[in-house]
């Protein structure tokens, strides 16, 4: 009787199944050596403290408003309160240009019945720079014109 010969994959199978691990961990290297891209992300409203110094005790809400813009936070139980905050996270491009973060910046102005600035609070948290985004990349992808 006849049999017929058996094929052992035992030579080929360690290299080969050593060569696929080798495969794979260079493949999860790459995946952490890459990074993903993000967004830059503002909240609030930015303010320098040149533009906050112009806010005066006395001023009106139409004042302040068209100084410093809508403010972030507005209490509806004390609606005689005004907070300006601010916080910017960088995304990829502003951290290639080491534009950092800004965290804390908190104005917060008073106003009292008749609705003039009574007290301002928080000046020193803002900063005489404020941080901004990297330049436009939009060059780079702008057509010729036609």
């Amino acid at each position: 009787m006849y049999k017929a010969p058996r094929l052992t994959l035992a030579p080929l199978a360690k290299p080969l199944a050593f060569s696929a691990v080798g495969l794979m961990l260079a493949g999860l290297t790459a995946c952490s050596a890459l990074s993903v891209y993000r967004i830059d992300i503002p909240q609030g409203t930015p303010l320098t403290q040149t533009q906050a110094t112009q806010v005066q005790v006395g001023m009106s809400q139409q004042q302040v408003r068209y100084l410093l813009g809508t403010p972030s936070l507005t209490d509806t139980l004390n609606p005689l309160r005004w907070d300006y905050l601010y916080d910017y996270k960088a995304g990829t491009y502003a951290r290639k240009a080491h534009t950092g973060d800004a965290h804390g910046q908190h104005l917060v102005i008073y106003f009292d019945a008749g609705g003039n600035v009574e007290r301002i609070e928080g000046l020193q948290t803002l900063p005489t720079k404020q941080v901004g985004l990297p330049a436009s990349r939009d060059i780079d992808l702008n057509a010729p014109p036609l």
